[in-house]
């Protein structure tokens, strides 16, 4: 694990390196796949952000 897994990214930018289309990404979060919190949070400016290194380990079948 690196330091960038603590870094929350962008859903653009989360796309762009697992190859998971943004509307996918979105559709786990609106399921609600991807808890608030854990592996997703809104920022202050209203963007949401991915935590990598849960969105990944849910991507890898490992439950937060």
């Amino acid at each position: 694990m690196s330091c960038l897994d603590q870094i929350p990214v962008t859903v653009k930018k989360f796309a762009q390196h697992t190859g998971l289309t943004e509307n996918a990404i979105r559709q786990y979060i609106k399921k609600g796949q991807w808890r608030y919190k854990i592996h997703w949070f809104k920022a202050p400016n209203g963007k949401i952000t991915i935590n990598v290194k849960e969105a990944i380990s849910w991507m890898q079948g490992k439950e937060a």
